[in-house]
């Protein structure tokens, strides 16, 4: 099976899969020893059940900037791994990269939500996989409206209240098919992982909240 060059993850299965994981890393060819540093100190040896590495160029005025995202699922955790690069600025003369972790408890995590955009012909096009465990929240408001289409009258507004921690998109027309069904596949087994006993994963997620105000 051939592997998109810009994002991989294990197959599922309960071995370990750290070497493929920094194998992955290191194929990527992204700073991949101050990535894996960042993700060694965050894993503290805890064995990977299912990763995500996702590579991508983002155009920054005439110059290309990358990023790196790597996402690790172990046994009680779901990690997080993010590492830019920087043109030099007040902070620091030269080009330099920041690498931001963030490791949450898999019993932390509140939804795992997954979008999939597949054309009238069948083939899988896009995913997109949201993650919540309530540290960020996105607020969604729109004029509230009565059932009298002619009344003019304010009625505040309504809305509702959506996790949104963690987002990531893939597309197949630029990381190719195997990479969104590689996506999927790791949404599968964080979802798997957040139904086990004393976990407050999305079986037993907290509804999203509506909201009424006045602006």
């Amino acid at each position: 099976m051939s592997r998109d060059r810009r994002t991989d993850r294990d197959t599922l299965g309960g071995a370990d899969q750290t070497p493929q994981l920094f194998e992955a890393v290191s194929r990527s060819g992204y700073y991949p020893d101050i990535v894996a540093e960042g993700l060694r100190d965050t894993l503290a040896g805890e064995p990977v059940r299912s990763y995500v590495v996702h590579h991508e160029p983002t155009f920054d005025r005439d110059e290309i900037r990358r990023h790196m995202t790597v996402l690790v699922l172990t046994g009680t955790r779901l990690v997080l791994v993010h590492t830019d690069e920087h043109p030099p600025d007040d902070l620091l003369p030269k080009p330099y990269t920041s690498t931001t972790s963030e490791a949450v408890g898999v019993s932390q995590v509140r939804s795992v939500v997954v979008s999939r955009m597949v054309s009238t012909g069948g083939q899988l096009e896009e995913a997109v996989l949201t993650i919540g465990w309530g540290a960020v929240s996105r607020v969604d408001l729109e004029p509230a409206r009565c059932d009298d289409p002619e009344c003019e009258a304010d009625h505040g507004y309504t809305g509702s209240v959506s996790g949104d921690d963690f987002s990531l998109r893939l597309a197949a027309a630029a990381e190719g098919g195997q990479a969104v069904r590689q996506l999927l596949d790791f949404a599968r087994a964080l979802s798997a992982a957040t139904t086990g006993p004393g976990t407050t994963g999305p079986g037993s997620a907290d509804p999203a909240v509506s909201v009424t105000g006045r602006g």
